[in-house]
């Protein structure tokens, strides 16, 4: 892949064709849960449901898409234990589909404040494949569906949805504590309130077993 000046400010894609059908998300997530088993196709699959169940209280946003988005906002993570290559691996993998709302997504999810050095724990990506993902990062504005996933990446443990307190500590347990953790947990709960804004509801009502899964009773 070519790795060049990205001219895609505000993009305007067509979120249908950006995305697989829900059928081939599934076999997609299947191949990758054999070529790379692991807890990360489980939170996935928990990601999809939370950004399902968000968007169907959303007015503007396509619960399928949100829910294929979740599913496959990963799949960087098929070609083996990675930290921040995941997302460039999974952007590149959506784009040799052709879709690239998917492609989108599998680089947002990771980077809530648009800032290509917040990423958590190794920068295991070449220096050439960084420099692709500050551009990127760049020269788009999040959009609500960026928004939604980089959300319900933070409530959903292998295990199912959890509060955010507790995704956070998860992550932070793994991966340590860095300059930009306080920061990006702030950005977190500003979007939990930008969503439960246009929801007119806590994001937690639409979530089953949030109260067992983050506090095991």
């Amino acid at each position: 892949m070519e790795y060049t000046t990205v001219k895609n400010k505000i993009e305007n894609i067509n979120v249908q064709a950006g995305v697989p059908t829900l059928e081939e998300a599934k076999l997609i997530l299947e191949e990758g849960s054999k070529l790379n088993p692991g807890p990360w196709v489980e939170h996935s699959l928990y990601v999809g449901k939370a950004a399902e169940a968000i968007a169907k209280e959303d007015k503007e946003l396509d619960s399928n898409v949100a829910l294929i988005l979740g599913m496959l906002h990963d799949i960087g993570r098929r070609y083996g234990v990675t930290n921040e290559k995941h997302s460039i691996d999974g952007y590149k993998f959506a784009m040799q589909k052709d879709y690239s709302l998917w492609a989108r997504i599998c680089i947002t999810h990771g980077y809530l404040l648009k800032n290509a050095e917040d990423t958590c724990g190794k920068r295991d990506c070449t220096s050439l494949e960084q420099d692709f993902i500050k551009e990127y990062l760049k020269n788009i504005e999040f959009t609500p569906y960026d928004r939604l996933i980089q959300l319900c990446d933070a409530l959903a443990l292998p295990s199912g949805f959890c509060l955010l307190e507790k995704r956070m500590l998860d992550v932070v347990m793994r991966y340590g504590f860095n300059e930009f953790t306080l920061e990006k947990w702030k950005a977190t709960f500003d979007i939990q309130k930008y969503f439960e804004e246009r929801m007119g509801k806590s994001i937690y009502s639409v979530l089953p077993k949030v109260k067992e899964n983050t506090f095991g009773f």
